[in-house]
């Protein structure tokens, strides 16, 4: 009887551990590549009619970017609101040209490679 009450709270805590994990991993973010790059002007629009007919709106950013090593591509990427003018972005990037994500980031948080062609 022991053994059955140990095999279910073992499985009761794998439940609750792949939950905790589900819930905190991003998985857009997690083994991507990463690039920067530096927003200087307003993305192109493009409108859409959602399941609902509400009209909604996304940003089209084509800029070159850059890895940490220095190495530059163009990558297109969208957002859902304009993205603030002079920010610098990190973006996780899959396959070589697909953006899952991006977190806006620091001037001085970027690696020095990257910093020397965002001046």
């Amino acid at each position: 009887m022991k053994k059955v009450f140990f095999g279910i709270g073992a499985l009761f805590i794998l439940f609750v551990a792949g939950l905790i994990v589900l819930m905190t991993v991003d998985f857009n973010r997690l083994n991507k590549d990463t690039y920067y790059v530096h927003i200087t002007s307003d993305g192109e629009v493009e409108e859409y009619k959602a399941g609902d007919g509400q009209i909604l709106e996304s940003y089209w950013y084509e800029l070159p970017a850059f890895n940490d090593k220095g190495d530059e591509t163009t990558l297109k990427f969208s957002a859902q609101k304009n993205l603030r003018h002079d920010a610098y972005l990190k973006l996780y990037v899959k396959k070589e040209n697909v953006v899952t994500s991006y977190d806006e980031v620091q001037f001085e948080d970027m690696p020095a490679k990257v910093q020397k062609h965002l001046k």
